[in-house]
């Protein structure tokens, strides 16, 4: 890709967080990172603006549905791309996931983080065609 695209990966597992992370970076990707919602409520609010969010459902305090509720009922990321990567893969969850206003919906157990950051290229590519 031609240009440097930030994303902000949250998920409260250190090891996911780590290893996501690499696989960005070494794709050429800006990566900034939230152990938890509320802190990537924190950047936002704050006024922090990455191209691409992936998000997490299963976290302490908040989850990533709340997240992501807030999110868009507080318009704090307009142009940003909003993906759910998540073990919770039940057809329930992807809908809410949707309605809520994801982009996409990754499972984290069928996908690995190569194909993860594949799959985040493939939206990128295809948002900018439109």
């Amino acid at each position: 890709m031609d240009k440097k695209y930030t994303v902000l990966i949250v998920d409260d597992d250190e090891f996911l967080l780590d290893m996501y992370s690499t696989k960005f970076r070494e794709a050429g990707f800006n990566v900034e990172v939230a152990h938890k919602g509320t802190i990537a409520l924190e950047k936002l609010r704050g006024g922090f603006k990455p191209e691409v969010m992936l998000l997490d459902v299963v976290m302490p305090e908040m989850d990533g549905f709340e997240v992501l509720h807030e999110i868009k009922k507080e318009g704090l990321c307009k142009d940003v791309i909003l993906v759910i990567l998540s073990n919770l893969g039940q057809k329930e969850d992807i809908e809410r996931g949707h309605n809520l206003g994801a982009d996409d919906y990754l499972v984290k157990a069928y996908l690995t983080p190569k194909e993860v950051v594949q799959k985040i290229e493939d939206i990128i590519r295809s948002k900018k065609s439109k």
